[in-house]
């Protein structure tokens, strides 16, 4: 939700509005001077994505569900437990929901890796990148890859293949 879906989804949006103004001239509209801005769809869509986190959380505490934050791990002890930051929790039910991480190469391992960034990146830049380089053929990779250019990044996307074609 945070650094997937949803912001994913705004800028998506984003870049159906920008095709959109692009098509107005076949329906008769002018839309002389029309300019996009980057700094106001990341405040909004960045606050948009807290709105919900709120939203989330409210929910959570009105169905009394406690929230642990920390590095947990299961104990040996008899009734289900996890040990978190020092404190044990015992419960009939425990989830854990360890989110995700993307694991980034090092210089050593790919030369030039420290200039790259994750999708989650994508939601940090704070301004429109003039040039892009996605590497990737997934549906996150067509889809950032597309967003950025329809939004005017010029955008290569790299695509691994085992033969040449």
């Amino acid at each position: 939700v945070n650094v997937g879906c949803v912001p994913k989804k705004v800028m998506w949006n984003t870049a159906v509005h920008a095709e959109f103004v692009h098509d107005h001239a076949d329906y008769g509209f002018e839309t002389p001077g029309v300019k996009f801005n980057w700094r106001t769809i990341k405040d909004k869509r960045d606050a948009y994505v807290r709105r919900l986190n709120d939203i989330y959380e409210n929910n959570v505490k009105k169905a009394h569900i406690d929230i642990i934050r920390g590095y947990g791990k299961f104990t040996a002890d008899p009734e289900p437990t996890i040990e978190v930051e020092g404190k044990k929790y015992t419960a009939p039910h425990i989830l854990i929901a360890t989110g995700g991480r993307p694991a980034m190469p090092s210089d050593s391992e790919i030369p030039g890796a420290s200039l790259g960034m994750t999708s989650d990146g994508f939601f940090d830049l704070e301004e429109l990148p003039r040039r892009s380089v996605i590497v990737g053929a997934g549906y996150i990779a067509v889809e950032m890859a597309g967003i950025l250019s329809t939004l005017g990044s010029k955008s290569s996307l790299l695509i691994r293949q085992d033969k040449v074609v």
